[in-house]
């Protein structure tokens, strides 16, 4: 099994590329910061649990490499490294800094986008990984007008910000890498959330103003409605600006198409809409929010006097920085994402859609508070943290078999044995893997409880075994008996209370 290594995957695209991925059977490795709160794998497993109770289904886990993509090998250790080198043959690059302005050229969005980007570049040339998926976006053209094709990378163009211009270095830099063999660009209009449910985990770009209105009114008592063409005049906008609003779920489904299928690498997609959404519309979503009224012909009344110049200067101060986000767009050109989506166009965002992400937006309260760290009831990172140190008496003597548990707590995992006993677990599988067992987790937890046995849950299809070399005969059900015993040791003595010999015996 050869990994896909994922840059970015608790960001919104991210996280729909750990769902979509795992549909198409792309087996991930996440290089993911520990937050504040969060470790690695509690921030993986959040936004895997957020999916297994929309879908109804277990989900496998990446193997998580914990890290940070702005330090020299993204923060991983030798070991890690390594094991990058062996086990995964292409990057998909999609963490980046969505910071408009910069205070310098050594800060955010710089310091993600540029260095990050060369980071990830500098690990590829260490590792050997020579396939390089590269999520970028539309708004590298800058201030252009008219048609900005596929094709185009540097034409010299202004950029609109910070953002924008350190994006156009960071594909610089993938475009110039030599030593890869292939570079594939996703560039995607702006994300907004989910084209059926309105879900989004960020609101920058078009949730701003959004934003800012709400906190405004909240804060203005009994203040008139928020207008539509208030919004526009305040911008000396006529309303027939377009914008290149896309939903996420589309943006995931379309780059996955692409990454799963080697005859589209090397080439530049332009993930945009085939029609732009009018500036009027995404005003008038706001403005709806805000008022409603029974026609959109209506007008208002206008805030008058101190308070309405009070209200239009806040929200125009505040919106300063996203100043350029207003400008009309250019037109993308679409021929190499047109020609790989006959059967996937893009949901056309209009007003309706923009007004199901308004709703979203302030019914979440623009996600806060936080959604609360989900820990599973099993983890099976507990027995690899027991045997993951301990090296092979023997090399030439160790046989390695694989582990894929699928579900909460899950993951991938390589179970070096001497004899017919564990000596070490590893996280992720590897080449050097002879069998593959498969299950989830909560067979694993009626295994522990002893509820079944392996020969049942073999039978019975909860427990699947590949091998991938042949001439094995390993003696899987006392291996599975040594790892279950491992778990429940470690399960155990963290909630300091003694395993249950009787349920032990009964496996």
């Amino acid at each position: 099994m050869r990994y896909h290594l994922l840059t970015g995957a608790t960001g919104l695209l991210g996280s729909y590329f750990l769902k979509d991925a795992a549909a198409l059977r792309i087996p991930l490795a996440v290089v993911v910061r520990r937050s504040r709160a969060e470790s690695a794998r509690q921030r993986i497993e959040t936004v895997l649990a957020r999916w297994e109770q929309l879908i109804q289904a277990h989900l496998p886990r990446p193997v998580i490499l914990e890290g940070n993509l702005n330090a020299p090998n993204l923060g991983l250790s030798a070991e890690q490294v390594a094991w990058v080198a062996e086990n995964c043959s292409a990057v998909i690059h999609n963490a980046a800094s969505l910071n408009f302005t910069a205070k310098d050229l050594e800060s955010e969005p710089y310091l993600s986008n540029v260095q990050g980007t060369k980071n990830v570049l500098d690990l590829c040339r260490t590792t050997g990984i020579r396939t390089f998926h590269h999520v970028s976006t539309a708004y590298i053209c800058g201030l252009r007008q008219g048609t900005v094709y596929e094709t185009e990378r540097n034409v010299g163009q202004p950029p609109g910000n910070d953002y924008e211009a350190s994006k156009i270095q960071a594909e610089e830099m993938v475009a110039s890498a030599e030593f890869l063999d292939h570079k594939t660009f996703l560039r995607p209009g702006i994300i907004i959330g989910d084209s059926v449910t309105g879900y989004t985990s960020t609101f920058h770009g078009f949730y701003v103003p959004l934003k800012i209105c709400h906190g405004l009114m909240n804060i203005a008592q009994g203040f008139p409605s928020l207008a539509a063409d208030g919004i526009l005049h305040w911008f000396n906008l006529t309303g027939d600006e377009t914008k290149n609003f896309v939903p996420v779920d589309w943006v995931s489904a379309v780059s996955m198409r692409v990454i799963a299928n080697p005859a589209y690498y090397d080439r530049t997609y332009h993930l945009t809409p085939s029609h732009s959404t009018r500036v009027a519309d995404m005003a008038m979503a706001i403005g709806n929010t805000f008022f409603h009224s029974e026609s959109e012909e209506a007008e208002p009344a206008e805030p008058s006097g101190s308070s309405s110049s009070l209200f239009r200067q806040t929200f125009l101060n505040q919106m300063q920085v996203y100043e350029s986000y207003w400008r009309d767009d250019p037109v993308f050109d679409r021929t190499n994402t047109l020609a790989i989506t006959p059967d996937l166009p893009c949901p056309e965002v209009d007003q309706e859609m923009l007004a199901v992400m308004c709703r979203y937006a302030v019914e979440s309260n623009f996600g806060w508070p936080v959604e609360p760290s989900r820990i599973p009831a099993l983890d099976t990172s507990r027995a690899a943290e027991k045997l993951r140190a301990i090296p092979p008496a023997n090399q030439s003597a160790v046989t390695s078999i694989g582990l894929v548990v699928t579900g909460p707590g899950g993951g991938d995992w390589r179970l070096d044995t001497v004899n017919g006993k564990i000596i070490s677990i590893h996280e992720g599988l590897s080449v050097k893997c002879r069998e593959i067992l498969r299950l989830n987790s909560q067979t694993l937890k009626e295994l522990m409880d002893g509820e079944c046995t392996f020969q049942q849950a073999l039978q019975r299809g909860q427990v699947v075994v590949e091998a991938p070399q042949a001439d094995t005969s390993l003696p899987l059900e006392e291996l599975m008996l040594d790892y279950v015993r491992l778990l429940s040791k470690q399960a155990a003595r963290e909630s300091d209370r003694p395993v249950n010999p009787a349920k032990s015996a009964a496996q």
